[in-house]
Parts: C-alpha cells; structure tokens; sequence
C-alpha cells in the first residue's frame, strides 16, 4: 500500500539545520586532562557542602546572563581573587548561563542567539558556550549553569560544576528526568508562583532512575537510561509577590524536604528574582539575612545565589554601543558591591 500523500507533518516548520554531534565539538574544543579533574574537584566540593561533610557555604554569583565573553571573563578573573580570599568559608563557583527562559519573546540567550541580532546562530552559540566553560575552568572557579534544553548538557556538561533547573521547569518531567542523570548536583528553584511543593517532589524524582528520549555523543536519539542524582536540592527564590527566604521560611521547607534520603543541607537561597521583590539593590539585605540564619545556627542551608556584574543594573539590547560588563537580562548588583558583601559576609563566618 502506497503512503497516502500530504501527510500532515511539520506543517510549521520552516526547515531542519543539522548540528555537529556532541562528541565532534568536545573533539574539537576539548578539555585536557588537569582539567577535567579539576571539575570532578568541584562537583565533589560541591556535594560535600551539601552532604554537610564540608561546612562551607556554596556561593552561585555572576552575571544573570553571559552575552559578552570578554567581560565575562574579565569578571571571572576578579572573582577567582575574591574566591582564594575567602576560600576557608565559601566555595564560589560563577553563574555562566547561557540559556534564558522567557515569560513571552526576547533574548534567549547566548547558545541560541550569540549574535544577539535574532539570527539564532545555535552551532556557534554552542561552540561559544564551550569555549567559555573551557576558559572559566583554566582559571581555576566551578561553573554554575541553568539547563534549559535538555539537548544542551551533551555538548557543554562535561564543563560544568553545578547546575539549576528554573522555576519555570521544575514542574517538567523532562528536566526532572534530565536532572536524574546530571553528572554534577542540581538545584531545582520553586515554583514561580513561590510555593516549593513542585521543586520538593523534583528532587524526590531526580534522585530515582530514569528512562526517557534524549541523544548519545554521536547526536543519535536514544533511549537514556540514568542511575538517579543523589545530589539534588531545593532552592528558594520566592515568588507569587511573596519572599521566601526568611528563618520561617527556611523552617517551612526543612519541613517539607524532611526524609530518610534527603540532603544534609537541601536548602539554597536565591537572592534576586521573588526574593528581591526584583530590586537588584535588595540583594546585599537577603544575602546579610541568610547569613545571619547560618551565623545563628541554621544547619539546613548549603549556600546563595547572587546577580552579579562588573557594572550595575542593566541595558537593553538595543542600546548602541552595549556597556561593557552590564546585563542584557536581569538587573544586578555591581563588583565593587560584591567584593564588600562576600568579604565582610566571610568575616562575620570566621
């Protein structure tokens, strides 16, 4: 029998580009081997805060987004200096995120749109987001990324030490399955509306094994089949018009996360977003919050996220000529703010 004609298939799609296989760009922009160990360091200093064998506290601060890598790097240069000076308190690991979810339209991030000119240049963004990974790793901070699409990690998540899952996709099942087969921990972020219910149960099923469609090394669709993420948290980032990052709010969510397998310390607190009522200039007062939590005996809480740059606020993409070292996304707190919050923060914790 004949198939029947004008099948009614991608009936919106405008074409398909093929993309080089994962391994093809890890062969051509590979990670040597000091490297890798180097970031198997890190995942594992990662999970000793959580397990609550390292008493430290995991610091995710950086831009809200990398669109310049020049200035990203520049900024990573200044945080490894901060990084060695506080190192007996914090683990600092930067915020390199290249995948930016989008409540309507507008700037998806770096691997979708490198260019930032809507030509959505996906090969280059990924061979650009590598080689960024790559760059931050030789000069020695952990790498901290939202994975977003769950095609991404095959070609970038060999560099990377720690990863979120947003608020807008901690309810997916395709990022919970994901999750379950990460190699580095995870931290799912509370529901926009600023409940934790969907990131407690993520966190329950990422820890389980899995089996979903993804694809291998070699770009093939596959069946994955993952061990589970022991790894895996929650994180605060309030929401709904609410805040969440409060001792009763902490306490409400030890509640909530209490079980035989979870974490030591299964509790994050994002600084910005619900949490900062998304003033970047409330952040400093929810950092100084959570650690006056810690300062008081608060065991629960493994770290902080913070928006930070070299420059205040932020920019549109459109303004001509782009500041050097401002976001194109989030509004965040400047580096001489950050320098003095993380240092006084490590001072009060000694």
């Amino acid at each position: 029998m004949s198939e029947p004609k004008n099948i009614p298939i991608n009936l919106r799609i405008q074409g398909f580009q093929p993309l080089m296989p994962p391994q093809a760009i890890r062969r051509d922009i590979p990670a040597t081997e000091a490297l890798n160990d180097q970031i198997v360091s890190h995942r594992k200093a990662i999970e000793n805060i959580l397990n609550g064998t390292d008493d430290r506290l995991l610091i995710v601060i950086g831009p809200c987004s990398i669109h310049d890598t020049d200035a990203g790097l520049d900024y990573a240069r200044r945080l490894k200096i901060l990084s060695d000076a506080v190192s007996d308190k914090f683990l600092l690991a930067m915020r390199v995120y290249f995948e930016k979810p989008r409540t309507t339209v507008g700037w998806k991030g770096l691997i979708n749109d490198p260019h930032i000119d809507g030509s959505n240049d996906i090969a280059e963004g990924l061979k650009r987001a590598r080689q960024f990974l790559l760059s931050v790793a030789g000069i020695g901070i952990p790498t901290a990324t939202e994975f977003l699409d769950p095609v991404v990690p095959q070609y970038i998540g060999d560099l990377v030490g720690w990863a979120a899952i947003g608020a807008r996709t901690t309810e997916s099942q395709t990022h919970r399955e994901m999750a379950s087969g990460l190699s580095m921990p995870v931290g799912f972020k509370n529901a926009t509306d600023g409940t934790i219910g969907a990131a407690a149960n993520a966190s329950i099923s990422s820890r389980a094994p899995h089996s979903f469609l993804g694809i291998d090394a070699e770009g093939r669709t596959c069946v994955v089949n993952t061990t589970g993420n022991e790894f895996v948290h929650v994180i605060l980032r309030g929401g709904g018009g609410h805040t969440n990052y409060e001792s009763k709010h902490v306490a409400a969510a030890k509640e909530a996360l209490a079980s035989p397998d979870a974490l030591n310390r299964p509790i994050m607190v994002d600084c910005s977003h619900g949490n900062s009522s998304k003033d970047f200039t409330r952040q400093p007062l929810v950092f100084n919050d959570v650690i006056n939590q810690v300062v008081n005996g608060e065991t629960a809480i493994n770290g902080l996220m913070v928006e930070s740059n070299i420059e205040e606020g932020n920019q549109s993409t459109d303004a001509k000529p782009l500041v050097y070292g401002k976001s194109i996304t989030d509004s965040c707190i400047s580096w001489d703010t950050t320098d003095a919050l993380i240092r006084a923060a490590a001072e009060r914790l000694r």
